[in-house]
């Protein structure tokens, strides 16, 4: 086996079974079945499950943004085309057994925030991470929009998004479906799409219909 590959077999385990079975649910034995090795091998490289997850919770903070930082969105002209683009491409991926697009951090953090403080903080870190990336595009996108005033900080605004996101996941797991889960993320699609396009394009609008 080649240097890191069983570390990253088990990575790669925890952010397929935990977002299955959740958390707790989910043993050593389970993770190293899903990696085909041996719990020898575990502890050769984790000191303990709380550690993997750890260390699982920066290596999905690490893929995220690998598939975000090269979609299609990116290369879009305008801040607000690319906020706008980034949550159609959320909306877009929803799909599929709830594993398949949740997010593994939105997951553990719910079961682990008060009992496991290292897993909270890592999660924090990757998703407040994965916010303040899109908050120089969200504070033109407002500035152009005319929404100068303190209450409308691109910082606050991408932490509505990511709680939006995450709410639509909750929804869709106590559901069973995908589909609540769109519809909501249509939602805040349409209330961003009205509140980056400035008033005065707004008003014409308006007197078009």
């Amino acid at each position: 086996m080649a240097r890191g590959e069983g570390r990253n077999r088990l990575l790669d385990a925890a952010l397929a079974v935990i977002r299955e079975k959740g958390y707790a649910a989910t043993s050593v034995d389970d993770l190293c079945q899903r990696a085909g090795l041996t719990k020898g091998a575990f502890f050769h490289h984790f000191r303990s499950k709380d550690d993997l997850a750890i260390a699982a919770a920066h290596r999905f903070g690490e893929m995220a943004a690998g598939l975000f930082d090269t979609a299609p969105f990116r290369d879009l002209a305008t801040p607000r085309e690319r906020i706008l683009g980034y949550v159609r491409f959320r909306h877009d991926i929803i799909g599929g057994e709830a594993a398949e697009y949740t997010c593994l951090l939105g997951t553990m953090v719910q079961e682990t925030y008060a009992s496991h403080p290292g897993i909270r903080a890592a999660c924090e870190a990757e998703l407040l991470k994965h916010t303040e990336s899109f908050e120089p595009d969200i504070a033109a996108a407002l500035g152009a929009a005319g929404r100068t005033r303190p209450e409308w900080s691109a910082a606050s605004l991408s932490r509505h998004i990511q709680g939006t996101l995450q709410g639509a996941f909750i929804l869709a797991k106590a559901t069973g479906s995908a589909e609540i889960a769109r519809e909501s993320v249509g939602h805040l699609l349409r209330y961003l799409e009205t509140i980056l396009t400035p008033e005065t394009e707004r008003e014409l609008c308006d007197e078009l219909r």
